[in-house]
């Protein structure tokens, strides 16, 4: 018979299931059991450890099968999770499946599974920052709300008319789940959406950040109408009383984790050394703790998935707690468990159950019905908010498809009512189809919609050597660690900055993302005396704050803060430059040098960072080399006192082409000065080797550039040298490199010259050029600075 109230399709029944006491658990061994006469009849799926280990086995080998081949399609990993749960369960092999061996071992791996559920939620509350909610702006909290509370209402008016034939309301909406599984519908998923937005390398993005706030929002929304729409289930179903003794637990619930949990995690952060490293003893309290959460969601009658969920959102953010506990246990919680909690839930699915959904007045039809409008109505929603936002169609249609998106979260939900008996097992088949539909779809499409870096294309000239000399020069100096601070502002000392040709500075000081879901994007306010606790930048504003004074009215600093993935931090650089309409980016080469010419340190991630920004930045770029001694601090104050005799020395190695044309742009601002010698070294090939390779034009704009930079400093040295191939350009250099403090050459990538020919395939960095790699070798590097750059790449 049909229950509309619970949705559960048939008579109730009673199983009886058998355990057997004591457990096996550990095998004597393959060889024991197949020679030993003491284990005749035992078999090795028998015990729960081997079989355990063969069941993840199995469901690794075939998910990344799946996943090989539908990485081609472009379908998101947990596709092929979900897939691979349907192959192994019981819809293919039915009673023969290796999972479904007894009810121990369905016990054993669904614990498991489960586990890794519940710590996923807890580190997703870890991650969030609550605070972003109501930091997000109005089109985010418009977004995110009506999202929410317009599909909810459609939703439930589709319910409504499709089963008018119930005495009251109550029966309608709440006594039979109905509001309950309109919220499943027409929510919105936080850690969803910003795996969704971290697999399409767009979470720094525009898009990205507004999508990701909206979200937030929802999710919240979500999570409160939930737990109304419950209290209103007691209240048609119980006396008043019991629904505020309810209500009352939940609040005191949310007092004790805010007022109690929240104050003694961050007492635990103040005791922190100053290295930033956790003690031991702390995390193994959070830890401790967790696994006490269903205990204390059990004494205040709370749902228990809130209690781990909650628990984590009382985990102050980033380091040092909460990025101790993402680094520590995020990659065997995301490696492991949770892609064998999603291939649980794929065996879960039984597509022969869909036939159910045919019958006429079905709770399940009305159930597909209404998740289907939902899904449609919130995409609708989304779209018609964007556009009245005046946001692009495109990036309109690309974050309504954002924000119905589904993933695990969702199927983890569904199958718990599965579980429970919420819901039959027609409805979870047809909502788990629903999933992979829309987790399948959403990606490809935003993907095509959405590309961040066509707005970096450059249609407006900006760089150095399109910019006047008596005007503002916008630059952006970016920082990773101490020294980068010093390398910057000693350059930029070199310069002279005055009045009649000033320096805006904007510097954004690059920290990675730890321990939190949003990434954060801080600007300094200047003359603010008190800085919070958690200031990532406090050194660095206080020292360019003090190159400012130095150089009144002649520099103007501005410091930003970005908390960032380093895979995307390339687009909050690119983001400050299109806003600044910034013509110069300095950037730290990615390795640094003791005084004795050993390797200090060398990071990766900057080097890929660098390539990107390379590739996509809408202005002029220079790769700034450290030397094993820095510059000296110069100020332009007492430049007056200086002898006629040059303090500084620059080098121009000039090869030609537009890399090196906006090089020697830069040596002219730097060198405007007399306390700054310019040399102009011409590397020429001798017997007409490059004639072939020269472009006429490009040759009469070099013979342009290097007038007006004799005209313009009347002290520059110019000299030409002939040189035969690679090893006599590198000979040549070897000899004269320790003369200059600075040099400066074009990145002239994948360029072929005469002059360098034979050092191609011994490029060691090729993105930052021939002559870049080669004077910023090991055998090169010595007491100068390397500035290799890269004049703006219009479209």
């Amino acid at each position: 018979m049909n229950n509309y109230t619970t949705g559960i399709v048939g008579p109730d029944r009673t199983e009886e299931v058998c355990l057997k006491f004591p457990p096996k658990v550990n095998s004597p061994g393959l060889a024991a059991l197949l020679v030993s006469k003491t284990f005749e009849g035992v078999k090795l799926m028998d015990f729960s450890g081997p079989r355990l280990h063969l069941q993840m086995l199995v469901t690794f080998v075939v998910t990344q099968t799946i996943c090989s081949l539908l990485k081609l399609l472009g379908l998101p990993t947990l596709i092929s999770q979900i897939l691979a749960g349907i192959i192994l369960g019981p819809m293919v092999f039915r009673e023969h499946s290796l999972f479904t061996l007894s009810d121990d071992s369905v016990a054993i791996l669904g614990t498991m599974a489960s586990l890794g559920y519940v710590f996923f939620l807890f580190l997703t509350g870890v991650k969030m920052d609550v605070s972003m909610a109501y930091k997000s702006g109005k089109k985010a909290l418009c977004i995110g709300i009506l999202t929410v509370v317009v599909p909810l209402m459609f939703c439930l008016i589709t319910v409504k008319a499709l089963h008018p034939h119930t005495d009251t309301l109550k029966n309608n909406l709440f006594t039979n789940k109905a509001f309950f599984l309109a919220m499943t519908y027409s929510g919105t998923s936080f850690p969803v959406i910003h795996g969704l937005l971290g697999e399409l390398k767009i979470l720094n993005s525009e898009l990205g950040r507004l999508g990701l706030s909206a979200a937030l929002v929802g999710d919240i929304v979500s999570l409160v109408l939930t737990n109304i729409g419950h209290w209103v289930k007691l209240g048609c179903e119980k006396e008043l009383l019991v629904v505020l003794k309810d209500c009352g637990e939940a609040i005191g619930f949310v007092l004790v984790v805010v007022f109690v949990l929240r104050p003694m995690m961050k007492w635990t952060v103040k005791r922190t050394s100053e290295s930033g490293q956790i003690k031991d003893v702390f995390f193994y309290c959070v830890i401790l703790t967790f696994l006490m959460s269903p205990r204390i969601t059990e004494l205040f009658n709370v749902f228990l998935l809130f209690g781990p969920f909650v628990l984590g959102l009382a985990v102050p953010h980033g380091p040092p707690l909460g990025s101790a506990l993402v680094e520590k246990l995020d990659p065997v919680i995301s490696g492991l468990f949770l892609p064998l909690f999603a291939t649980t839930c794929g065996m879960r699915v039984d597509l022969l159950e869909l036939k159910n959904l045919k019958m006429e007045d079905n709770f399940a039809t009305h159930q597909a019905v209404a998740a289907v409008v939902a899904l449609i109505v919130k995409f609708v929603a989304s779209l018609v908010l964007s556009l009245l936002c005046k946001m692009p169609t495109r990036d309109s249609l690309a974050l309504a498809f954002i924000l119905i998106a589904k993933g695990i979260v969702e199927m983890g939900s569904y199958s718990y009512l599965n579980d429970t008996g919420v819901i039959s097992g027609d409805i979870f088949a047809f909502m788990s189809v629903i999933i992979i539909l829309v987790a399948s779809i959403v990606p490809i499409i935003v993907n095509k919609l959405y590309d961040p870096s066509r707005k970096y294309v450059g249609y407006m000239k900006r760089s150095i050597m399109h910019s006047r000399l008596n005007e503002e020069l916008q630059l952006i100096g970016c920082v990773h660690v101490p020294s980068n601070v010093n390398s910057i502002i000693n350059i930029l000392n070199a310069s002279c900055p005055t009045r009649e040709s000033p320096i805006a500075l904007d510097v954004l000081h690059l920290v990675k993302l730890r321990g939190q879901a949003t990434p954060l994007f801080i600007t300094h306010q200047k003359n603010k005396k008190i800085m919070s606790d958690k200031s990532y930048s406090e050194n660095v504003v206080l020292s360019f704050n003090q190159f400012e004074r130095d150089n009144w009215e002649a520099v103007t600093v501005n410091v930003f803060t970005a908390v960032s993935p380093p895979n995307l931090m390339y687009e909050d650089i690119c983001n400050l430059a299109m806003d600044q309409l910034t013509s110069f980016i300095i950037l730290p080469f990615h390795r640094r040098w003791y005084i004795d010419g050993s390797i200090e340190s060398q990071d990766q991630t900057i080097r890929t960072l660098n390539s990107r920004i390379l590739e996509r930045a809408p202005c002029s770029v220079g790769i700034l080399v450290e030397g094993r001694r820095h510059l000296r601090r110069f100020n332009s104050r007492v430049s007056s006192d200086s002898s006629s005799s040059s303090s500084y020395n620059i080098a121009v190695v000039f090869l030609g082409g537009k890399d090196d044309r906006e090089a020697l742009a830069l040596a002219k601002r730097l060198s405007h000065d007399e306390s700054v010698g310019l040399t102009v070294i011409r590397l020429k090939a001798t017997k007409n080797l490059g004639a072939i390779l020269d472009d006429d034009s490009d040759k009469q704009l070099d013979e342009y550039m290097l007038k007006d930079v004799r005209e313009s400093i009347k002290m520059m040295k110019y000299a030409e040298e002939n040189v035969n191939g690679g090893p006599e350009t590198s000979a040549f250099l070897r000899s004269i490199v320790n003369e200059y403090q600075l040099i400066i050459v074009g990145r002239r990538y994948n360029s072929e010259d005469p002059q360098t020919m034979g050092l191609q395939e011994w490029c060691e960095f090729p993105e930052i050029g021939v002559i870049g790699d080669l004077l910023s070798s090991a055998d090169f590097v010595g007491g100068y600075s390397l500035m290799i750059v890269q004049q703006q790449r219009i479209a």
